[in-house]
């Protein structure tokens, strides 16, 4: 099945749903790893992947430039994550079962540092360091500029330098 659209320009693009599948399970590692940084449990990153998933396939004909493919679905991946985030606050869940917890992110005193941090500073560190996005690719997700990004970053690390010291 293709799924015809205009594009901004006027032009026509397509992808078809074999397109969809295939790069979807070219970065699915990737959205997974940057879900399970965002909510910090296997269950739920699998969750909002899924969703994320199933939102990029509902709302492809709105995908302007096939070459971001990656960018816009990182951003639907996001914005899901932020929205779980949002519901769990207001729920106040049950103590949990154990998560398998992976080895990049396995150290309790990082876990807690990374906590600690505001969100926007969060958000850069987990798409540059844990998810493996460039500059310029994290810029694209978060929607801001690339200075903002590397001054984040800097920002971020440094708080993390003093945390993870007095520890």
């Amino acid at each position: 099945m293709n799924l015809i659209y205009e594009d901004g320009d006027g032009r026509m693009s397509c992808m078809d749903t074999n397109d969809f599948a295939a790069q979807t399970e070219q970065i699915k590692k990737r959205l997974y790893r940057t879900a399970f940084l965002y909510l910090g449990s296997e269950c739920m990153a699998l969750d909002a992947v899924d969703e994320a998933i199933y939102r990029g396939f509902i709302s492809l004909k709105k995908l302007r430039q096939p070459e971001y493919f990656e960018t816009w679905l990182t951003r639907i991946l996001i914005n899901e994550c932020k929205k779980e985030l949002r519901r769990r606050k207001r729920r106040q869940p049950f103590e949990s079962a154990p998560e398998i917890i992976e080895n990049t992110y396995d150290s309790l005193s990082l876990k807690e540092a990374l906590a600690s941090l505001p969100q926007e500073l969060k958000d850069v560190i987990i798409l540059r360091y844990f998810a493996g996005f460039t500059l310029a690719e994290t810029a694209q997700n978060l929607e801001i500029p690339q200075g903002t990004v590397v001054t984040r970053q800097r920002r971020a690390l440094s708080l993390l330098r003093l945390e993870l010291l007095e520890d």
